[in-house]
């Protein structure tokens, strides 16, 4: 008995840690650097699988454009600009940006599919939208000091790249989404647009660009934080809401997977002996709220 209800909320859980375990290596790394050495991880963990239980051919020829273009807009430009996020904004405020994906996934297929817009959605879409905008103005006490609440740079350049995250993410999903409707398998599509951003960050890393190069050595703590990052959030994550998605109802699964940003307060007040501020609270639980009323309405 709910067992698909636990794995969508330990899904939730494991991404929440995964942020918190990220925030290091990507300190160290720097953005692309971090990214690069995660994706190629990642690309040899999701390859080694679909190679052993099968799944690379139910991904037609004609459909590896889709997937390629899929990985590039929702991996390489999501993932790097999410990693960007965490290096100015920390793991709270990059968790409750990240999660406006939801509405605006809705928005995308209302414009670019022609799905149904209910009120439910829009009302979500605005619930949403509210809580991230508390979350982010009124999430912190001054009397919090810890490195994670501290804001590098322009806040409004790292809310941006926050947003931009999410939209990658939309667009990817929705690139993909006639292909898993076809019935690909999801572990070997991941392993594709994983490989490609893979790919696509060593070409970066290749040129004399000094932004797209290591900030530092690659030591044995942070390589072992960063396969740890991967790990949880690209293989333990994804196929607890593989099995969630297979077994139960999308928008309960939806809401539960949504929960990232609330229970990452707990753990934050646990690892930093700070108590996140009301509002931080307040805005991830209307977060998830209006993730319930867009996937359930």
């Amino acid at each position: 008995m709910f067992l698909v209800e636990i794995a969508a909320l330990s899904a939730a859980a494991v991404w929440a840690i995964g942020g918190m375990v990220s925030t290091t290596p990507a300190e160290r790394l720097g953005t692309i650097g971090f990214n690069r050495i995660r994706m190629q991880l990642v690309f040899v963990m999701l390859a080694a699988y679909v190679t052993i239980f099968g799944g690379w051919d139910s991904i037609r020829p004609d459909q590896m454009a889709e997937v390629l273009v899929s990985g590039l807009i929702g991996i390489l430009l999501g993932d790097t600009a999410l990693f960007a996020t965490l290096n100015r904004l920390g793991p709270r405020r990059t968790a409750i940006l990240f999660s406006t994906n939801a509405p605006m996934s809705t928005l995308l297929g209302w414009v670019f599919l022609d799905e149904v817009l209910s009120p439910s959605a829009l009302a979500g879409t605005l619930l949403v939208i509210a809580g991230v905008v508390l979350a982010i103005v009124y999430g912190k006490r001054r009397a919090q000091l810890h490195k994670w609440e501290e804001i590098k740079g322009p806040l409004i350049v790292g809310v941006a790249m926050g947003l931009l995250a999410a939209l990658g993410q939309s667009l990817g999903s929705l690139v993909a989404k006639p292909v898993m409707a076809s019935g690909a398998d999801p572990v070997a599509v991941a392993a594709v647009r994983v490989g490609i951003t893979a790919l696509g960050l060593t070409i970066l890393a290749s040129t004399r660009i000094q932004a797209f190069k290591m900030k530092n050595p690659l030591d044995r703590e942070t390589l072992g934080l960063v396969i740890i990052s991967g790990f949880l959030g690209m293989c333990v994550g994804m196929t607890l809401i593989l099995y969630a998605l297979a077994q139960g109802d999308v928008g309960v699964v939806a809401t539960l997977s949504a929960t990232t940003p609330v229970l990452m307060l707990p753990m934050m007040w646990f690892r930093t002996k700070e108590r996140p501020a009301a509002g931080a609270w307040i805005g991830a639980v209307l977060v998830v709220c209006g993730t319930g009323l867009i996937f359930i309405g």
